[in-house]
This record gives C-alpha cells, structure tokens and sequence, in this order.
C-alpha cells in the first residue's frame, strides 16, 4: 500500500468501501500472504461475503481484525480510516467531541475510537536518542482557586527528552527528584551520545560521564542561550502539548496522560514521514485488543 500524502479526498476515493478497507489491512498485516494467527498456517478458503478466511490446517476461522485493535468493531471501517487520518494530520490533536461531530458517531464511540489509535501509537521499540540531548520537565494542570503560581499539588508532571533534529521521548513521573531524573535519561539516552542539555535544577547533577557531557543554562539568571546550549527545542515541545490541551482536548485526566503523550510523540518522531497514514495503520493490526473496561477502569 505505498500511499503517499493521503489527503481526505483521496481517502474517500480509495477506501469508500468495507471491503477496500479489510483487503488493504490484510495486505499490510500479512505482505508475505495470509497466514492463520492461530497456526501460521498458508493454505485456507476466503469467504469474501462474510470477510473471513477459513484455515484448512487447524480450522479457525479469522479476519484481518481477528486479535488486533479492530477486533469486534462495530464501526464501519471507512470510518475507522477517517479517524486515523484526522489524528495524524491534527497537529495539536483532536477531541472525542470534535471526531464524534465529524464522523457522526456518538462521545463514548468517539471517546473510545481516539483511544484505541493511540494505544496503537506506542511505540515501545523507539531508538535510544543520542547526539546533542536536551532533557526537561514540566507541570501539566490547571489553576486552583486561592493558590498561588507555585502551587503545584493538583499538577502532573511530565519529562521530556529531545534528540536536536531528531525524535522525543515523554513519560508521566510522581516526582522530578535526581533518582528518577537519571532513571528516565538512561532510559532514553544513548550511552554514547555527545551531550545532554538541562536548566540548572540541582537533581540533573552527575549524569555526565566519559562519553557524554552535561550543560546547563541559568533560567534563574535569565540565560536562555549560550553558544549552542539551550533546551528551547525541549520547551517547543511543551508549548505544543499545552496548545493542544488549551485549544483541542480542554482538560486531560492523569490517567490518560501518558495515552495522549504516545499519540503527541508519534506524530512528533513522524512529523517527515510521507506514509504515516500507511504506518499508523500497520501499528493497528499489529496491536493488541483494548477492552473498554481496561480504559475505564478505576486507575
């Protein structure tokens, strides 16, 4: 499926049809020829009434939804590939009630579609970032009555790390203390890489080593630059996922944060990809079922 560029015209033109839809998806789950999920098995019949194939070694009958994100969808699927569409393309995310407006479905259908494409965003085998690193953390929450700027109590706090030019990590911590700090930077940072960029808060100290340095700037002092040091690529990142809280998702609960962080981070890490539409899609036949039960439950 080398789809390049889709745009939402195109879309309609090629996948109007649930069978367009389940014929591409059986092409990008199996490129080398269907074969059972339960027994690889090659050799089977296709009912292409009911979409199913029927394995003549073990005798399961499966589609190319069977164990994936699709499983049991009652949504038409050409409604599915509009939604993966509008996630990937929206910048600063889109909203269960603008997705339930735009493909006619109602909140929870919509609710649960968004989320059932960003647990398909994941990307678990992302490369350890390496080169110039910058590393920050932020607090994400709204204002509360009677506190302060500093009051941070009904604040989450996320960490980011940022590859100069290249891709973005970001988690969901309870604290930004020195343990979990370095935890986070080993996590996501190539041993080897040239240098790890923070502000000046004391928990960053001693991640340097032989390989890699560590500079600071001074925020406290007003320095924001100094030669090629900074973290502004790091803080972009920031300003964009608090734009989208603002102006598309209103308010995000914790629970879900790290879900919205995926789906931010993978369009991030894509944002030169011209066949993003395609690779979303092939994240989604690879990925697991998520009950709605599993989303709903209490955290």
């Amino acid at each position: 499926m080398p789809v390049k560029s889709v745009n939402l015209m195109s879309l309609m033109e090629r996948f109007h049809s649930e069978e367009a839809c389940r014929e591409v998806l059986a092409e990008l789950r199996w490129p080398d020829g269907v074969k059972c999920p339960r027994c690889q098995g090659d050799k089977h019949a296709y009912d292409s009434g009911r979409f199913v194939w029927d394995c003549y070694s073990c005798g399961y009958q499966f589609s190319a939804m069977a164990g994936t994100i699709f499983h049991d969808t009652k949504l038409p699927l050409s409604k599915w590939f509009v939604a993966v569409l509008l996630m990937v393309e929206a910048k600063k995310g889109i909203s269960a009630n603008q997705m339930k407006r735009t493909i006619g479905v109602s909140y929870k259908t919509a609710w649960y579609l968004c989320h059932r494409i960003r647990a398909a965003m994941k990307d678990a085998a992302a490369p350890l970032l390496s080169g110039i690193v910058e590393v920050d953390e932020t607090y994400v929450g709204g204002k509360v009555r009677g506190k302060g700027r500093g009051y941070r109590d009904n604040k989450t706090i996320v960490l980011g790390a940022i590859e100069r030019g290249g891709g973005v990590r970001l988690k969901v911590e309870k604290r930004n203390d020195r343990k979990t700090l370095h935890a986070f930077i080993k996590a996501v940072v190539d041993d080897g890489a040239v240098a790890i960029h923070t502000d000046e808060w004391e928990a960053y100290k001693g991640i340097a080593d032989a390989n890699t340095r560590h500079e600071t700037v001074n925020h406290k002092a007003e320095e924001w630059v100094r030669a090629d040091v900074h973290t502004n690529t790091v803080e972009g990142v920031w300003s964009l996922f608090k734009r989208s809280i603002v102006g598309s998702y209103h308010q995000l609960s914790e629970k879900h944060m790290d879900a919205y962080l995926d789906e931010m981070a993978f369009r991030f890490n894509n944002r030169s990809n011209p066949y993003l539409f395609r690779d979303t899609l092939i994240h989604l036949v690879r990925a697991q079922v998520l009950p709605y039960s599993e989303l709903t439950a209490a955290g």
